[in-house]
């Protein structure tokens, strides 16, 4: 990680904002703590200048979530590489659907997420 990214980074999901590395390190340390299986696979790749993004499909076991089925979750990565460290991130917004990962999969309020989709869909 301390390879990849710059100690300044900035990552960005639905759920957070974190900055530094340091800070990062530990919130993916707390994030991951209960995580039984975590396996990214990775489609399509663009680069543009400083710009790269990356398709990629989550599947992610968690003993909370989906009782304890794997959860499968589509996303994507905007990475933005450093002008002073052209071999590291600065910035890092990761795009994905949080009702599909989290809210969904929760017993107490699953339903209740998939209906009001399904209401919006039409």
């Amino acid at each position: 990680m301390y390879e990849l990214y710059t100690p300044d980074i900035v990552f960005i999901d639905p759920f957070c904002r974190v900055v530094g590395v340091e800070e990062l390190e530990s919130h993916f340390i707390k994030l991951y703590e209960n995580v039984t299986a975590c396996r990214f696979t990775f489609h399509e790749r663009l680069m543009s200048g400083q710009q790269a993004y990356v398709t990629w499909t989550m599947q992610l076991t968690h003993p909370r979530l989906a009782a304890g089925r794997p959860v499968v979750v589509e996303g994507c990565s905007q990475l933005t590489f450093s002008s002073r460290s052209p071999h590291r991130v600065c910035r890092h917004r990761d795009y994905f659907d949080a009702g599909e990962m989290l809210y969904e999969q929760l017993p107490a309020i699953g339903n209740l997420v998939r209906w009001l989709k399904r209401r919006v869909a039409g």
